[in-house]
């Protein structure tokens, strides 16, 4: 099925071509993403394409692809009969000329978005940097207490972590940067493998209520996320300790408050502790097993997924409990199987929350059916 002469030309249709063809109803977010909800298990938002990088994906049931996986999530169908749908049946032919049209539009279109990228990527990675420069010599106070109403106190505090006391948060809308909220946020680096900083983690706090992060609206007063990422997070993470030992340990959690409560209820000695900023991160691309969502099995040709340094020897993975749990247990699975293929880590695990329940809610004794007073 690959060798179809029809898959290049399936490939370089536009995501947002299959959007529309499929009247899928999404919302615009900033200048190249729309979310909504998904095709396959509804939600209201938890659905996005971007049409820079020509991709969707769900962050709840974890679909993700191009314009030919979203053909075959929406309709149920199979890689041919999706061919079928975006680019007509195999047996209509098309002119050596027009073959060779299409080739070239194909590859302009492909050259111009990985220019657009490229451009967009590096101006982001600038802006992190900046603003990660501009909270040098800040009072960490309002970050502190923060972390300290979710009872999180780090033995000594993590360089990595800084605050600014009256940050703007900002989402583009119709391709204009608007402010929708501005107020103290603790502000994470983002380290790559070579210790750069390529992104920064923001989460924007509400100081008279310790513990819990800022209630921020849009224009018709529906709520938006209080943490952003800015710039490249690809194969980074947010270094809460120092870099592992040789032969040493390190632990892995989704978030700041993830990896920081484990460190503060149950510190393994000598272990180092990572928050690898999103679940995706650490796992990166899984391959696609026919009648499976998600198979465990890494895309060891992913060049973006998380790797931890190869002179460790142990790598605990933490997984919430409050999230599908085989979907999670597999993105996992993928990402320490990644480790073991090219690293060479001798040992993997993962320590699951119990059901219900995130770290976080364990360090402070919530029960897994409890209002959480933080959230």
């Amino acid at each position: 099925m690959r060798s179809d002469d029809r898959l290049r030309e399936a490939q370089a249709v536009p995501v947002a071509e299959v959007v529309d063809r499929l009247d899928l109803k999404l919302k615009r977010v900033s200048a190249v993403e729309s979310a909504g909800p998904c095709p396959d298990c509804g939600g209201e938002d938890r659905f996005a394409i971007n049409t820079q990088k020509n991709v969707f994906n769900c962050r709840v049931c974890g679909e993700t692809g191009d314009g030919i996986a979203l053909v075959r999530l929406a309709l149920k169908c199979e890689f041919p009969a999706a061919l079928d749908w975006l680019v007509g049946a195999r047996e209509i032919e098309i002119s050596q000329e027009e073959r060779a049209r299409r080739e070239k539009k194909r590859a302009e279109d492909a050259a111009q978005r990985d220019a657009y990228a490229a451009r967009a990527r590096a101006y982001a990675i600038e802006d992190a940097r900046n603003i990660w420069a501009s909270a040098v010599g800040q009072d960490p106070a309002p970050a502190v207490a923060y972390l300290a109403g979710r009872g999180i106190s780090f033995p000594s505090w993590p360089p990595t972590i800084r605050c600014l006391a009256d940050h703007p948060y900002k989402r583009k809308v119709g391709g204009r940067l608007e402010e929708f909220h501005r107020g103290p946020a603790m502000i994470a680096a983002i380290q790559a493998p070579d210790g750069r900083i390529r992104a920064v983690h923001q989460t924007w706090i509400d100081p008279d209520r310790p513990g819990r992060k800022a209630e921020i609206l849009d224009r018709d007063g529906g709520a938006l996320p209080s943490k952003l990422v800015r710039g490249s997070k690809k194969g980074g993470a947010i270094r809460l300790s120092p870099m592992p030992l040789e032969g040493g340990c390190l632990i892995v959690g989704e978030g700041i408050e993830t990896t920081a409560s484990v460190l503060v209820c149950a510190p393994v000695e000598g272990a180092s502790y990572w928050a690898g900023v999103d679940l995706g991160n650490m796992a990166g691309r899984q391959i696609k097993i026919e009648g499976q969502r998600h198979s465990g099995i890494p895309d060891l040709e992913d060049e973006d997924a998380f790797l931890p340094p190869r002179w460790i020897e142990r790598l605990i993975y933490l997984q919430d409990g409050d999230s599908n749990p085989a979907a999670t247990r597999a993105k996992l699975l993928a990402g320490l199987r990644r480790a073991q293929a090219r690293c060479g880590i001798g040992r993997t695990e993962i320590v699951a929350a119990p059901p219900g329940m995130d770290f976080n809610d364990v360090l402070r004794g919530e029960k897994p059916d409890g209002d959480d007073p933080a959230e």
